[in-house]
């Protein structure tokens, strides 16, 4: 089929370029990098730092490491105390844990570009600063930790065969031994592998390829001795006076049988009683080399490439040596020999002498790949900042790029372990922190999986967040498995190194998992909040609050955070202008100041901004749009349209006054102060027309909005009213529930009042308002008789919605006989100016101490030419009330079902 008559069998990216305008180089240079992968036009410069190919780089350290000193000196160990059924059994578990481990690298190595750290890079840059800082100062304190077992590891074959106590024939016992003997010959040994770290990478390649190819020939002599040497006695001597013989019987069946099960004794090393636990963390140790690659990151030509197909190698390549030493052993040697003997592969070998060769070389070898891959991931700790001034010397780096200082600080760190003097004393410590790095790739991974971002598709696809969750679970069992102290102390350390980083660490640029997945979960979940089944008994506010100068209305911005009940807040602000007349949207870049302001008010806030022509249509296009789904606004929040000069809040706040570091989204204080204009003077005229105004009130209404208008709220000062003596005089949040504007009207309680009791309701059940007493006043008629009956089912309605408030009774005769007189031909009567300051003395004369007050809002008139005079009667009502909220509910809000 050709490709004219199917389009989609290929792929094609044409650039557009008009005649005479090629990119220039400026434009080429600034081009940014995408992922780290994709460069500008042209081909990448390559990195002189990158030389090592993925034979050199991957295979050949990740092979020594898995290798080790267990290949020699520990195969007898695992398989004497457990037999060979639970070593097969360990050696599969040990693999399943690491292939698990080695999948989820291979996914995120092929998925961008890698750079120096390894483990840690990979890590940091998916689950974000303080999880890849924890734990990659665990890994590398577990690659520390690993070396010092390899070098003490070496010490003790060395003093096995050389020492005053050695198990060889008199005659080659030539080396004192003791405790501060063997951190003497570790030290030697160290130093030795601290020279070549220091010359560099390529320098140490070179040697390790050389230790591959004598290892490997140890290897192959092995194999070769088990079948060549004949059954013969082996001579095994704990001291000069204890010495006694077992043997090596060939390929036997009664051999093999004796060896199947487990005969778990002490180890003659430590005198310590050996369990399953403690052998399989002396045998992981071996398995323990699968980052010795990804630790070379670095200095790797092509690492998303090399490091997948090295690592497969040497794992598939290690777990054949081992299960075919397993086996071999298990078959041909009695269960004492290798219990008594860790190294008696030198008694059955062709030539002798050529294992220690092996043991000494593998030893060697593993030892610098974990001294200099501590030391790339130390290295990238210190170029990331994130531990400040203590690590900030390992950033330096030699002229071929080689971090000699890193190198330095693991050395003296690994002197530090060499003090615990045996081996198997720290394996269980190595072990416990391999797991812990090991679950946190896998975690990444998962986590990469789970959030389903778009730029999440690595070329290497045999893996699944199956894999990636059942190889966490593997290496958490496993780490309590083998030391619960030690589990739990890794975990406790991960959480405090967290909590460090957290609070010390800058924000990074690298990209949050945490937010890609919270967009996965609350998209999915927006989806199933779904409008149609909503109720009135789980109704809750949800506030757009339209904000002109966040200077003057800061203390507004934190009253409706109180108010919103869990619910959606929202900060509006309508910037005029048309966009047509402009180059670009202006509106983006104001984003970041506006999420600084919440982020420095402390309130759980939304920002939507918009570029209108008005307010008014700014307010409507918000109003529509603002919110997804179930979670849209239901409630306009506006600031009193009056003549009252603001005050600059920024002024007096101290989170606005005094100067502080910027927030790490480019947002420092001076640049917020600057962005928000200063307060208006009392010469300067509003923007906003008065009729304009109630016209935004009246088209929330239409719109089914509920509407509340705040005024006095700069005069609330909560820390004032809820302090000792505060609360000593008592604070009250006072409700008029009736509409004030027309005492006439025949239900008391309608719609309208249950709101703004509700509203009212929640702002006392917010735990800095909880000290406020909710008062609820019922204005009476001295002739009415009826009031008492009005009274008892005020009180019934508030025990049924379960508010407690007390009822206060108000006569009013006196102002209901300035409400006015009916006009002609008309059915309202004229609410007069007299009448409505008789309103609002009757409101201040009430006693106490009130926080806020919650009125009656009336709805706007219908017709427009009367707005201006329904805003004057706004401001007359609510004049030197203190902070007041005129409330206007649509919505049933309250509900006594259960």
């Amino acid at each position: 089929m050709s490709t004219e008559s199917s389009p989609l069998l290929s792929y094609r990216l044409f650039s557009v370029v008009d005649e005479g305008e090629m990119p220039s180089s400026r434009a080429q240079e600034e081009a940014p990098l995408v992922g780290g992968g994709i460069g500008p036009l042209g081909p990448p410069q390559p990195d002189p730092a990158r030389r090592l190919s993925t034979f050199f780089g991957v295979v050949v350290p990740t092979v020594l490491s898995m290798f080790s000193i267990v290949v020699f000196m520990r195969v007898g160990f695992v398989v004497g105390h457990a037999g060979f059924l639970q070593s097969l059994l360990m050696l599969v578990v040990a693999y399943v844990i690491i292939l698990l481990t080695v999948l989820s690298v291979c996914a995120i190595c092929t998925n961008g570009a890698i750079q120096g750290g390894g483990a840690y890079f990979m890590i940091s840059r998916t689950l974000g600063p303080e999880f890849g800082g924890s734990i990659g100062l665990m890994f590398y304190l577990a690659n520390v930790c690993a070396c010092g077992v390899y070098v003490l590891g070496l010490v003790e074959a060395v003093l096995d065969v050389f020492g005053a106590d050695g198990t060889d024939p008199p005659g080659a016992h030539a080396l004192p031994q003791g405790y501060f003997y063997s951190f003497l010959y570790g030290s030697l040994v160290l130093l030795l592998c601290l020279l070549v770290c220091l010359v560099g990478a390529r320098i140490y390649a070179r040697a390790a390829f050389l230790i591959f190819l004598v290892v490997n020939l140890v290897l192959l002599a092995i194999f070769l001795s088990f079948f060549v040497v004949g059954p013969r006695p082996v001579p095994v001597a704990r001291d000069v006076n204890h010495t006694f013989n077992t043997s090596f019987t060939g390929f036997r069946l009664d051999t093999l049988r004796a060896n199947l099960h487990a005969m778990y004794s002490r180890d003659y090393t430590t005198n310590n009683v050996m369990t399953f636990a403690t052998v399989f963390a002396v045998m992981f140790n071996g398995c323990t080399g699968i980052m010795a690659g990804s630790n070379m990151s670095g200095e790797l030509r092509n690492p998303s490439s090399s490091i997948p197909k090295g690592t497969i190698i040497a794992v598939v390549y290690t777990f054949v040596i081992y299960f075919l030493l397993f086996f071999m052993t298990s078959f041909t040697c009695e269960r004492t020999l290798l219990k008594e003997d860790y190294g008696f592969f030198r008694s059955i070998n062709l030539w002798p002498p050529l294992v220690l060769v092996g043991v000494y070389a593998a030893s060697l070898s593993a030892s610098m790949s974990s001294l200099i891959g501590a030391s790339r991931i130390l290295h990238a700790l210190a170029k990331d900042d994130l531990f400040g001034i203590i690590l900030a010397p390992a950033k330096i780096v030699s002229k071929g790029g080689n971090p000699w200082v890193a190198v330095l600080y693991t050395w003296a760190l690994v002197q530090v372990v060499l003090f615990a003097g045996k081996l198997n004393t720290i394996a269980g410590i190595v072990t416990v922190f391999y797991l812990v790095a090991y679950a946190a790739v896998d975690l990444a991974c998962l986590l990469l999986e789970w959030a389903s971002a778009p730029n999440f598709r690595p070329t290497f696809q045999l893996f699944s967040w199956h894999s990636c969750l059942l190889g966490i679970a593997s290496c958490l069992l496993m780490m309590f498995l083998i030391s619960p102290a030690g589990a739990s102390g890794s975990l406790v350390l991960m959480l405090a190194l967290l909590g460090f980083i957290h609070l010390r660490a800058p924000a990074s640029s690298w990209g949050y998992i945490s937010q890609a997945l919270i967009f996965h979960q609350v998209r999915k979940y927006l989806l199933l909040l779904d409008v149609r089944k909503e109720h009135v008994k789980f109704w809750r506010p949800q506030m757009l609050l339209m904000v002109a100068n966040p200077r003057s209305g800061a203390q507004l911005i934190r009253f409706v955070n109180d108010l919103k009940k869990g619910g959606l807040f929202v900060l509006g602000h309508v910037e005029i202008g048309e966009l047509d007349t402009m180059p670009s949207d202006p509106i983006q870049a104001h984003y970041n100041f506006w999420l600084s302001l919440v982020d420095k008010l402390n309130v759980k806030a939304f920002v939507d901004l918009t570029l209108s022509p008005s307010v008014r249509q700014g307010t409507q296009h918000l109003l529509r749009i603002t919110g997804l789904g179930g979670m849209k606004p239901n409630t306009l929040v506006l600031g009193f349209y009056d003549t009252c000069v603001p005050e600059d809040y920024f002024l007096h706040d101290p989170a606005f006054s005094q100067a502080r570091e910027n927030d790490h989204f480019g947002v420092d204080l001076p640049a917020l102060q600057a962005h928000f204009p200063t307060v208006r003077g009392a010469s300067t005229l509003k923007a906003l027309l008065a009729s304009e105004y109630v016209s935004i009130i009246s088209d929330a209404v239409k719109m089914h909005k509920n509407v509340c208008l705040a005024r006095y709220f700069p005069l609330l000062d909560k820390e004032r009213l809820f302090s000792k003596a505060g609360r000593a005089e008592g604070r009250f949040v006072d409700v008029w529930p009736l509409n004030l504007l027309r005492p006439d009207t025949p239900a008391y309680v309608d719609v309208c009042s249950l709101f703004l009791l509700q509203l009212a309701c929640i702002l006392t059940m917010v735990s800095s308002w909880r000290a406020a007493r909710l008062r609820l006043f019922l204005c009476v008629e001295s002739g009415d008789r009826g009031w008492v009956g009005k009274e008892e089912k005020l009180k019934e309605l508030l025990s049924k919605l379960r508010i407690k408030a007390s009822i206060q009774t108000v006569t009013w005769d006196h102002v209901v006989a300035l409400h006015g007189q009916r006009q002609a031909g008309g059915e309202a009567q004229r609410v007069t100016d007299e009448y409505l300051a008789a309103v609002n003395a009757l409101v201040l004369k009430q006693g106490g101490q009130v926080a806020v007050r919650f009125l009656y809002l009336p709805r706007p008139p219908a017709d427009t030419s009367l707005y201006e005079r329904y805003l004057e009667q706004l401001e007359i009502l609510t004049r030197d009330l203190g902070p007041t909220l005129l409330v206007h509910g649509l919505t049933p809000v309250t509900c006594t079902e259960l």
